[in-house]
């Protein structure tokens, strides 16, 4: 099994909804992503997936979110959009474009950070 690596990242607004603390308030963040692809076939220049597109692809979708207020995209109207949620969101919208993505993990500070990942 072979594991890839990329990190890129966003800078957004939100606030959390049903949620008593300062958080509730609307904040932002400078998002670092990581993104894990898992595989075991490699292409014939021995490749699992190349660097440049899983950072182009990552970057897509990240554009979604960047510079925005969160809370108002259309993805995430009623929700609150928490690390766990953007987690995820980005780990579904990726996983359209490459299939083998296996995690994505969204820190929302430099000691904090939440991953998804499907069994």
């Amino acid at each position: 099994m072979h594991e890839l690596k990329v990190e890129s990242s966003f800078s957004a607004a939100h606030h959390l909804l049903n949620y008593n603390g300062e958080c509730e308030n609307q904040h932002g963040h400078n998002w670092k992503v990581e993104v894990y692809v898992r595989g075991v076939e490699l292409d014939k220049s021995n490749l699992l997936i190349d660097f440049k597109v899983l950072k182009k692809e990552l970057n897509q979708v990240l554009d979604l979110l960047d510079h925005k207020d969160i809370n108002t995209l259309d993805e995430f109207k009623g929700i609150s959009p928490s690390s766990e949620i953007l987690s995820k969101f980005i780990y579904n919208k990726l996983k359209e474009r490459i299939s083998c993505v296996s995690k994505v993990s969204v820190w929302e500070t430099e000691r904090a950070c939440a991953s998804y990942f499907e069994e």
